[in-house]
């Protein structure tokens, strides 16, 4: 399913998504190097990572919605993206009552409760970040019809599918995750070639 929300050719959900999720990662690298060292510059970081990176995730989740909506009714990548979404919210939330938590103390020094709150966020953010994936790399969402390993750039506005749909022999109409895919093809067509061989 291709997205129609894009910039530059490709989809503004997954480009806005990193950056929360690297600054949430180094909020809480943050907090555990806090804990070994008792530097108090590290928790400064991470209450400004982590205030950027909630402004960040809510930003991406109004493209993320959108998308969503746009997906059809009854499909498990709309459960799937409900799922996703959902949890990604609660990540938000969890950091931001981790950074309320943080505000009015010294050096923004996170007390026990806020760092669980900003532990169990991280931790629910690998769940989301697989339901994503899934969505992506299983369920084919946000990717552009017909991609192939020749499409064309996406700032030349032609079809990803040219390239494939234009009888080019051997290339599979999907994107080939390992290689697998083309030496099957590949093989098929060396079988054909032994069958018919008046046709070489």
């Amino acid at each position: 399913m291709e997205t129609k929300t894009k910039v530059l050719g490709h989809p503004i959900h997954p480009v806005l998504v990193t950056l929360p999720v690297g600054l949430f990662i180094a909020a809480v690298i943050c907090d555990i190097l806090y804990l070994i060292t008792k530097n108090t510059f590290f928790p400064v970081v991470s209450y400004y990572n982590i205030i950027i990176g909630i402004i960040g995730g809510l930003l991406g989740a109004i493209f993320g919605f959108r998308d969503w909506l746009a997906m059809p009714h009854d499909t498990r990548a709309r459960r799937i993206g409900a799922m996703h979404g959902i949890g990604n919210v609660t990540l938000v939330v969890l950091f931001l009552v981790s950074w309320l938590l943080r505000m009015l103390n010294a050096n923004f020094i996170p007390s026990a409760v806020a760092l669980v709150f900003s532990f169990v966020g991280i931790a629910l953010g690998l769940v989301t970040a697989w339901l994503g994936g899934e969505m992506v790399y299983r369920l084919g969402v946000a990717s552009d019809t017909g991609a192939n390993l020749n499409a064309p750039s996406s700032l030349s506005r032609q079809p990803a599918m040219g390239m494939a749909s234009g009888g080019m022999r051997g290339m599979p109409s999907g994107v080939p995750v390992t290689g697998e895919e083309m030496r099957e093809e590949n093989r098929e067509m060396h079988e054909e070639d032994d069958e018919n061989p008046e046709s070489r």
